[in-house]
């Protein structure tokens, strides 16, 4: 089995309105995806996704598809995808950083090996460790606290028991929206916040007290990405554990923070750390060191959540204090296609399937791309 050729799809389309996200990186409305898809010259086709973006990874659609169609795909074609190891180091060689470009080829790579041998992803990570049912966490943009407290309201109707409250702006702002989240949703309710690196140190200090007094259960990235002593020392100042997601998109990074005691939780999720494996290496890693992780997001469609999804029924250490964020599809008006994971009381589920277990129409999708850029369609 050979790869034949590689194809990419850019896909834009809106949040639901009353689901755009506002965080301390900035104001989230529209998705700016980039799907792919993988041939052999035996007929299969796998499927990835990247959703990388500007404040993010440093990503644009425009230059994922650029990264792809002009040095990535070249790398790959006429290998045996099945070495597909081997090919994630060739795309390092090739193509400096551009993560969730690498991920979305990786995730197609490992969809062919799971199709061709007719087994599903989870099992070519090692198995499954747990119940293909995921508890998560939805989050709640920094919006007004009143709006704030309706959307937790709604989540909860829903079947959520923990809930993601974004900080990182004015401290006072800042815990006058989580007071009205626990405050909407009482005692009993799991709320972390993430500040996605928005606070400064003494910003931090400031609201440990009151995160404490809230019952907040987790607190994420609330220093800047490279700032890991930083992180350390507002981990000796409270019990509320520290998870570092912007900070560590690597191995090296996720090293570093275990080295320093940087952290309690390491976010790990394909995208961000340039494929599944990445992802699986780091939780490996962080196990070693006696630390769960988490699956963070980046907003995914279907394909993207599906990997997301089998890594996090595979990993060793899945935190079981700390829920987790396999939720892009919630955010989205419809489905790109047959997707494998379903969203229920609360719950990431994995269908039975091979390989992700998420097909898409691909040629309908290039269509109504090219409509899009052609302004006679819209994909929002």
């Amino acid at each position: 089995m050979k790869i034949s050729s590689i194809e990419v799809c850019p896909v834009t389309i809106a949040l639901k309105p009353e689901r755009v996200m506002v965080n301390a990186l900035g104001v989230h409305t529209v998705s700016n995806l980039v799907l792919v898809a993988v041939h052999t010259d035996d007929g299969l086709t796998g499927y990835g996704e990247a959703t990388g973006s500007p404040t993010w990874s440093g990503e644009t659609q425009a230059g994922t598809l650029a990264a792809i169609r002009q040095i990535l795909s070249p790398v790959l074609i006429d290998q045996d995808p099945i070495e597909v190891r081997s090919l994630a180091k060739a795309m390092d060689r090739a193509l400096w950083a551009n993560p969730f470009s690498k991920a979305a080829l990786e995730m197609a790579l490992l969809d062919l090996i799971g199709k061709s041998l007719r087994v599903p992803v989870c099992d070519l990570l090692g198995g499954r460790r747990r119940p293909a049912e995921i508890p998560l966490k939805f989050s709640i943009a920094a919006y007004e606290p009143a709006r704030a407290a309706e959307v937790a309201e709604s989540y909860a109707l829903q079947g959520f028991r923990a809930v993601k409250v974004k900080v990182g702006f004015a401290v006072s702002a800042d815990m006058a929206r989580v007071q009205a989240v626990r405050s909407a949703l009482g005692a009993d309710f799991r709320i972390a916040v993430d500040a996605n690196g928005g606070w400064s140190e003494s910003d931090a200090v400031a609201a440990l007290p009151h995160l404490e007094r809230l019952g907040v259960h987790a607190l994420e990235q609330p220093l800047r990405r490279a700032e890991f002593r930083g992180s350390a020392r507002i981990r000796k100042r409270t019990s509320i554990p520290l998870i570092l997601d912007e900070s560590i998109f690597t191995r090296e990074e996720a090293l570093e923070a275990v080295r320093l005691n940087a952290c309690d939780l390491i976010s790990v999720y394909p995208g961000k750390n340039g494929g599944v494996w990445r992802s699986l290496e780091i939780a490996h890693l962080a196990d070693a060191a006696g630390m769960e992780c988490v699956v963070g997001s980046n907003i995914e469609a279907d394909v993207a959540s599906a990997a997301m999804l089998h890594l996090a029924v595979a990993m060793p250490n899945l935190s079981e204090s700390v829920d987790h964020e396999i939720i892009g599809p919630l955010y989205y008006p419809h489905s790109l296609g047959a997707t494998a994971v379903k969203i229920e009381n609360g719950r990431a589920v994995l269908c039975p399937g091979i390989g992700l277990g998420a097909d898409l129409d691909f040629a309908s999708l290039q269509d109504r791309a090219s409509a899009f850029e052609r302004g006679t369609e819209s994909l929002r």
